[in-house]
C-alpha cells in the first residue's frame, strides 16, 4: 500500500493537513474549556482525516486521564507520537499508527511528523490556557473572599464595641440584685444563671474581637517550641479521652518568631483542638515545625474525615461550624485567621493522605 507518491498526491496531502490544522485551530478556539474529551475526540477525528491512508490508521490522543482513540487501536502497529507538554511539563502525547503487517516507517511522511508536532502544541497551548483561566478564577475567588472577611471584621468590630457596654451593665446590676436579694434562694439562683450568660455572651464578644484584630497585642521574639510543647501537655486529657497519640517534631530546638505569646496559643489550642474534635478513636495527629529562610510554618494534621469542598469556601467564616447545635459557635477558626492575619501570616489547608486534614500556617520571621 506504500505507492510512491506523484506531485498531484503530495499536493492533496498538503491540502488535507492545512485543512486539519484549521480545523483544529477552529476547534479550540471555539471551546468553552468545559468538555475537554469532546474537544480530543474532534481533533482526533480531524487528524485521521488528514492521514495519508485514513482507512488504514488510527489516532490516540492521551491527556492527563483522558484517553480518546479514533480508529480501530492495534497493538502490532508502527507509529509516530508527538508530546503535549504544557509550561514544559509532558502532560499527554498524540499517536498516530498503521499495523505493521501492511505499512513501513517510510509510510509516514515527512509533512506528517510536522502536523503531528503543530497539532500537539495547539493542544498545549489550549491546555495552558485552561489552566491560566482556573488559576485566575482560583484567584479572584480568594480576592473576594478576602474581602467579605475584611468588611465581616468591620462589621464584628462594631458588634463588639455596642455589644460591650450593655454587658458589663448587666454584670453590674446584677452583681447589685444578688446582694439586695441575698436572702432569696431562687431569686439568687436565677441571678447566677443571668451572670453566667453574661459571661459567657463576653467571651463570644472577645472571640469578635480577636476576629477583627480589635485586641492589643504585646509582640515579642519567643521561642515558640516552648509554646506549643505546652499547648499540647495542657491538651493532654483531650488526647486521652479519645485515645489519640499526638506527635510533635521541630527542625530546630529553638524556633524564634515576634509573637503575641497569648495569641499564638489560642490559634495552637484552637486547630489541635478541632483536630480532635474530628479524629476517629486512636486517631493521630501530627504537629510539625519548620524554621524556613523567610517564614515558620507550622502543620497540624489530622485522620478526620476531611473538609468538603463546598465547606472549604467558609470554615473561616465567622458563626459557620459543621458541629452539630450547641457543640461550637463557629468562631474557632475565625478568631484564628484573625490573629494569624494580624501577624502578617496566611493560613490554609489541604487534604491529608489517605483521609483527613491538614492545617498550614506560616509566619514571616520580619
Amino acid at each position: 500500500m506504500e505507492d510512491s507518491i506523484t506531485l498531484e498526491d503530495k499536493l492533496k496531502e498538503r491540502i488535507k493537513e492545512l485543512t486539519c490544522l484549521y480545523r483544529v485551530s477552529s476547534l479550540i478556539r471555539n471551546s468553552n474549556f468545559n468538555n475537554r474529551k469532546a474537544l480530543l475526540n474532534e481533533i482526533g477525528i480531524s487528524l485521521k482525516q488528514a492521514i495519508r491512508f485514513p482507512k488504514e490508521a488510527f489516532v490516540e490522543i492521551k491527556v492527563d486521564e483522558i484517553t480518546v482513540v479514533t480508529g480501530k487501536k492495534i497493538e502490532d502497529a508502527i507509529f509516530i507520537i508527538s508530546a503535549i507538554k504544557t509550561f514544559s511539563h509532558i502532560k499527554g502525547a498524540v499517536t498516530v499508527g498503521y499495523s505493521k503487517r501492511k505499512f513501513s516507517e517510510n509510510a509516514f511522511l515527512k509533512e506528517e511528523k510536522l502536523l503531528l508536532k503543530k497539532i500537539a502544541l495547539e493542544i498545549g497551548d489550549f491546555l495552558e490556557r485552561e489552566q491560566i483561566k482556573e488559576k485566575e478564577k482560583i484567584a479572584q475567588s480568594q480576592i473576594e473572599r478576602a474581602g467579605r472577611l475584611t468588611i465581616l471584621g468591620e462589621i464584628t468590630a462594631g458588634i463588639a464595641h455596642e455589644l460591650n457596654t450593655p454587658l458589663a451593665n448587666i454584670l453590674g446590676f446584677t452583681e447589685l440584685l444578688k446582694e439586695r436579694y441575698k436572702d432569696d434562694e431562687i431569686g439568687s439562683e436565677d441571678l447566677d444563671k443571668v451572670i453566667d450568660s453574661a459571661i459567657y455572651s463576653r467571651e463570644v464578644v472577645k472571640k469578635l474581637m480577636f476576629f477583627s484584630c480589635e485586641m492589643p497585642q504585646q509582640m515579642t521574639a519567643i521561642n515558640i517550641n516552648t509554646i506549643i510543647e505546652e499547648s499540647i501537655r495542657l491538651l493532654n486529657p483531650n488526647f486521652k479521652k479519645k485515645n489519640i497519640s499526638c506527635t510533635v517534631s521541630f527542625s530546630s530546638d529553638e524556633v524564634y518568631l515576634k509573637v503575641d505569646k497569648i495569641q499564638l496559643t489560642q490559634v495552637i489550642f484552637n486547630l489541635v483542638m478541632n483536630a480532635i474534635y474530628f479524629s476517629p478513636f486512636k486517631g493521630k495527629i501530627n504537629i510539625e515545625v519548620k524554621d524556613k529562610q523567610k517564614i515558620v510554618e507550622i502543620k497540624i494534621s489530622d485522620e478526620g474525615e476531611g473538609i468538603s469542598k463546598e465547606n472549604s469556601e467558609n470554615i473561616f467564616n465567622p458563626f459557620f461550624t459543621t458541629k452539630p447545635v450547641g457543640e461550637g459557635a463557629g468562631l474557632g477558626l475565625s478568631v484564628v485567621h484573625g490573629i494569624i492575619k494580624s501577624h502578617k501570616g496566611t493560613i490554609a489547608h489541604e487534604t491529608n493522605s489517605p483521609k483527613g486534614t491538614i492545617f498550614v500556617v506560616r509566619f514571616p520571621k520580619s
